[in-house]
């Protein structure tokens, strides 16, 4: 090969990843805005983990004195976390049901037609959700914070809760979309997504797992959601610590990167069905 030639080829490679990254870019713009202009589907995934939240600092305001519990200037400031994991299980769900209804109406087979990147049809999708989970976190921690739960960790901490946040639902909505482009059903996406929602209330999500017993116990101490809602809870109850900003991030990059290689193989398997 001369070195013409070597050229070509670099410069060809390049544009096509230019060319990639620019569809993957359009692809997200187009779920971030298609969910904007449906506030009927974001409305809940906003709304009820707020409802839930004051709900529950004012049944179980005297937890607090429990044993066990840890010191909190309030309940609500002990389930800002969870409110957070909470809301962004929900929002994730929105993006993947979207993604089934694309395949269902055959749009999705009109992308595949096109010349476009197979994987950012995905990823596209993907990183919309994450944009949407940023957004939820913030908005969670700016109506909630000023009712009595205040962040130990601070700004720093608070950026790093709604990064978090970001990276949860990029995680939740890889696994949703494997369900979508597996099932090619909007319906079966929904119905999948109670099966998480049960491993939130199987987690420390609500109440430590110290006060804990029995099987509910060893079922928490074995459920991811538990190490991902401690993470977070850290940076609000002990501070910005490394230890904290770690378990935040660490435990949602990996379940992000084992959900994200599990969509894309769904993926590929959907392509050579073809």
């Amino acid at each position: 090969m001369t070195v013409a030639t070597s050229n070509i080829v670099i410069e060809t490679t390049a544009h096509s990843r230019q060319l990639s990254m620019r569809q993957t870019i359009a692809m997200a713009k187009r779920s971030t805005i298609e969910l904007a202009r449906q506030p009927a589907l974001i409305a809940p995934s906003m709304f009820f983990p707020i409802f839930f939240a004051v709900l529950s600092a004012s049944s179980f305001s005297k937890t607090t004195a429990i044993p066990g519990f840890p010191k909190v200037e309030s309940f609500m400031q002990f389930a800002l976390a969870s409110t957070i994991v909470q809301g962004v299980l929900f929002g994730s769900v929105t993006g993947a049901a979207a993604l089934a209804t694309d395949i269902e109406n055959g749009f999705f087979d009109r992308l595949l037609l096109a010349p476009t990147t197979r994987t950012g049809i995905l990823l596209g999708r993907l990183a919309g959700s994450a944009l949407f989970g940023l957004f939820q976190s913030a908005f969670f921690l700016t109506v909630l914070v000023p009712f009595n739960a205040p962040i130990s960790g601070g700004i720093p901490g608070a950026l790093v809760m709604v990064l978090s946040g970001g990276i949860v639902s990029l995680a939740i909505g890889a696994i949703m979309s494997s369900v979508a482009i597996r099932t090619g059903s909007a319906e079966a996406v929904q119905g999948a997504f109670p099966l998480l929602f049960v491993l939130l209330f199987f987690s420390s999500a609500f109440f430590p797992r110290e006060t804990m017993s029995g099987a509910y116990k060893r079922i928490a101490d074995i459920n991811p959601i538990s190490y991902l809602v401690e993470g977070l809870r850290a940076l609000v109850l002990e501070g910005f610590t490394f230890s904290a900003v770690v378990r935040s991030l660490l435990v949602p990059t990996v379940i992000c990167a084992a959900a994200i290689l599990f969509a894309l193989k769904e993926l590929r398997r959907k392509l050579a069905a073809l």
